[in-house]
């Protein structure tokens, strides 16, 4: 269907174009800026490890500062992210389709999780400075907190937020907080950068993140990072603050980190197996160069 009603691809013939029969020179319809954002999509596909800017302005030929610009724009509409070491990889734009095999794949651990905790069970990323929800699996009770999939939340008031930048330089967080705000939610919500550091190194020192009423009225969270996915997940459980009281959250967060170490090493298994297959074989042959 689609190919009748969209006008067909230009056929490529070396330096020449062909475009409704009518035959052209292909560089004089080239852009020179798309083909740099072109190469550097490419670059960062090929490299699912990630790359430094570094290694992106040399791999382009771009001054770094050009490659800072090009890239900077990219991660605003998602078609890259930064890692927690500042690395660039493939953005949540150009990831539909796994993500949705992510979420599919995740549903079995989060519906256990569900169970054994008998709260709403979610899964997180983070992607261009928010938190977006790519699975829930929701509390069989009545009463309960639940996103949708897809739903975006600020990274100062959630757990997933939290957990998912805790990790990452002190300098991109704070650049983070300022490009997003720090707006009240509710009375416990964080406003302030130095506050909200303080907060993140009590995640990385016990291994999860709370939102203890911070961004919505009567709700609690739990949250722990996913370590093995090349993309920055989480996952998390949620409920009433009259039911998941602060004595429970040890107990709650260690079932979550159960949950997530499973997921996270079938999540490494097929990646590894994926980018092995999706590798050219002269590429899985060689060392990682540019």
């Amino acid at each position: 269907m689609w190919a009748d009603i969209l006008p067909r691809t230009p056929k490529r013939w070396g330096a020449r174009c062909e475009w409704h029969g009518v035959s052209m020179s292909a560089p004089d319809y080239s852009i020179r800026a798309v083909q740099r954002v072109c190469d550097i999509i490419d670059l960062v596909q090929h490299h699912p490890e990630g790359l430094s800017l570094p290694e992106i302005a040399m791999a382009s030929g771009l001054p770094k500062t050009s490659a800072f610009r090009y890239l900077c724009t990219l991660e605003e509409r998602g078609y890259v992210e930064r890692t927690e070491t500042g690395d660039y990889i493939v953005g949540i734009a150009l990831h539909s389709e796994r993500l949705d095999i992510l979420a599919q794949r995740a549903e079995p651990h989060l519906s256990q999780l569900r169970d054994e905790i008998g709260e709403t069970a979610n899964l997180g990323m983070f992607a261009s400075g928010r938190i977006v929800y790519l699975k829930i699996v929701e509390s069989r009770r009545q009463l309960r907190n639940s996103p949708h999939p897809g739903d975006r939340g600020p990274i100062h008031s959630t757990a997933l937020g939290k957990v998912l930048v805790a990790w990452r330089p002190q300098d991109a967080v704070l650049e983070l907080l300022v490009e997003n705000g720090m707006p009240a939610s509710t009375a416990n919500t964080i406003t302030t950068p130095e506050a909200y550091l303080v907060e993140l190194a009590a995640v990385r020192s016990q291994g999860y993140a709370v939102d203890d009423c911070e961004d919505a009225p009567g709700g609690r969270c739990v949250a722990v990072a996913i370590r093995g996915s090349r993309l920055p997940l989480a996952m998390s459980v949620s409920a009433p603050a009259s039911r998941l009281r602060p004595d429970d959250i040890p107990a709650v967060a260690a079932a979550l980190r159960k949950a997530a170490e499973a997921f996270g090493a079938a999540t490494e298994m097929v990646a590894t197996d994926r980018a092995t297959t999706d590798r050219p074989t002269t590429e899985r042959t060689a060392d990682r160069s540019l």
